[in-house]
């Protein structure tokens, strides 16, 4: 008997805000900028690429590419994409001990 695989995206189930801002802390906490670029990339399919593409201005592919496994975005394009998904960068203070 052969098993059948199905194809399974994430994104299809990351439709709650606390479970996109979950999921993004956790990434960020990991310290791997492919870890965070490809839980960003996560978000924004569960947002909708094409609808970020035309908030952002920036073409769909390029998205992809940028927020995907390997993806390494710029600066530039974080400051693009994260404000159209509801969300910010915030800076604050490491606790030392």
């Amino acid at each position: 008997m052969t098993t059948k695989l199905i194809p399974f995206d994430p994104a299809e189930f990351l439709t709650e805000t606390e479970d996109q801002t979950e999921l993004l802390a956790e990434a960020v906490g990991s310290g791997d900028v492919h870890i965070v670029a490809a839980a960003i990339g996560l978000v924004a399919r569960a947002k909708g690429m094409t609808d970020l593409a035309l908030k952002t201005g920036i073409k769909r592919q390029a998205l992809y590419r940028a927020f995907g496994e390997n993806g390494n975005p710029t600066l530039e394009t974080m400051l693009k994409v994260l404000p159209a998904l509801g969300l910010q960068l915030k800076f604050e203070p490491v606790a030392t001990t």
